[in-house]
């Protein structure tokens, strides 16, 4: 009778397993930076009971250089990081099983030398230097956009070169200090990237064969990567650049509306989209503010909401989400290993709470909870909600500079630093088909 108890909880093990692995299966990628619906967030439920070691690390792998998060599609891990290839420092867009980390390929893109090093500055600020865009995944192809502003078309397979467009030559573009930061925003058949000259600042380009659908504008490009939202029933993508924000129709570049925002230095964050509010700020002590979208007939307008100058209310790159009225995220300027994560009112800007100690990383939204990513590579589940801060799971799971966002895809985190990439698994569904083997003293398919 035991024996048979036995093989049918086993049986009922297995089971249990593979309907975890379908479940997996049909869940969803993170195909580009912010994620597939462009707002840092994922339905996909993950645990936020953690062992006292942290979650297991399904695979670690070295990734020298850069601050380029990763993004998951059709199976694999991809990412930019610096490498010596034939004696010469290049950027590098790398391939890697999702479920291994092993590399699949690796293919060089453009020199690595940069005008404004990552080396310089405190101890504490001493990140190294690399890519700083993000790969965008999207029907077996993968779009990466070098520091030179170089847009590349892969095979998702092989890593080969399908197209590449190049903005300098092209479309006469403009690097600016620290070059290109921006990653490639993929909105139904286009890609939308800024950096060319006058009159093709802001570029749309089929993402098939590389051809521009449209080109317009006079906005220098900053460091941040553009938008694409429904605000008002109306499709939109959203640039911030050096004027401030500029939103577009996504099919003509035909501009909906424009708001004035001051520039000094860098502006790194995505402008982020809540409702009808549209937040963006910028550090170097300009500040953040909120603004509200109207229509009346065809025509747009904005009102701002509030704004606040400063280093207090920025995110410098650390790109916060938006969550019922409420904006979440890593707030402060070079506040490194302190930068606290705050609950902001998105309409007033009121802070409802803040916890120091995270320093400038990277804030998702996974199964209604925040993941946050902290520079020093410690890694917290938070549960999103105004009332206070409350801490689900914490775990250190890098070594290295993380000035990059984590990622959930297909029940499991992945995450990386200027020296080092991990996969952690997080599936409810594989953690408690695990624990049910180890108690009924089985062998666990589960390691």
């Amino acid at each position: 009778m035991g024996h048979m108890f036995r093989s049918i909880h086993r049986a009922s093990l297995i089971v249990g397993i593979l309907v975890a692995i379908s479940l997996r299966i049909s869940a969803g990628d993170w195909p580009q930076y912010r994620g597939a619906n462009h707002d840092s967030s994922t339905p996909e439920r993950i645990s936020t009971t953690w062992p006292a070691e942290g979650p297991r690390a399904l695979w670690r792998v070295p990734l020298n250089g850069g601050f380029s998060s990763i993004t998951i599609g059709g199976g694999k891990a991809f990412t930019l990081v610096k490498q010596n290839v034939e004696g010469a420092e290049r950027e590098v867009c790398l391939a890697l099983d999702a479920n291994t980390g092993k590399e699949i390929w690796a293919a060089p893109l453009a020199v690595a030398k940069y005008q404004d090093g990552g080396n310089n500055g405190a101890p504490d600020n001493n990140g190294g230097d690399g890519p700083r865009s993000t790969p965008s995944y999207d029907d077996g192809r993968v779009y990466a956009f070098s520091s030179r502003l170089v847009l590349f078309c892969l095979y998702a397979n092989t890593g080969k070169e399908v197209w590449k467009r190049d903005l300098i030559k092209e479309n006469a573009g403009r690097i600016i200090s620290w070059e290109n930061a921006a990653s490639p925003l993929i909105d139904g058949d286009l890609i939308f990237v800024a950096g060319g000259g006058a009159g093709q600042s802001l570029i749309a380009i089929n993402k098939k064969d590389g051809r521009v659908a449209w080109q317009g504008q006079d906005d220098m490009m900053t460091h941040s990567t553009p938008t694409a939202a429904t605000i008002q029933g109306q499709r939109q993508v959203i640039f911030f650049t050096q004027r401030g924000l500029v939103s577009v129709v996504p099919q003509t570049g035909a501009v909906l509306w424009r708001q004035r925002f001051n520039y000094n230095v860098s502006t790194a964050m995505t402008p982020v989209v809540g409702g009808d509010i549209v937040f963006c700020s910028a550090g170097y002590s300009i500040g953040g503010g909120a603004y509200k979208i109207t229509k009346t007939g065809n025509s747009f307008s904005v009102n701002e909401l509030w704004f606040k100058p400063g280093n207090v209310l920025n995110n410098h790159w650390s790109t916060p989400l938006a969550k019922d009225g409420l904006l979440y995220g890593l707030f402060g300027f070079k506040e490194f290993a302190n930068a606290p994560l705050k609950c902001v009112d998105l309409a007033s800007g009121n802070v409802l709470w803040s916890q120091a100690g995270f320093g400038p990383g990277g804030t998702i939204l996974a199964d209604g909870c925040l993941v946050v990513l902290g520079d020093a590579g410690q890694l917290a589940i938070v549960k999103a909600t105004p009332e206070r801060y409350t801490e689900l799971a914490r775990a250190r799971v890098l070594t290295g500079k993380c000035w990059s966002t984590p990622t959930v895809s297909n029940g499991r985190i992945y995450a990386r630093s200027t020296k080092e990439g991990v996969c952690l698994e997080v599936s409810p569904q594989v953690i408690d088909a695990s624990k049910s083997g180890n108690a009924a003293g089985g062998n666990s398919i589960v390691q």
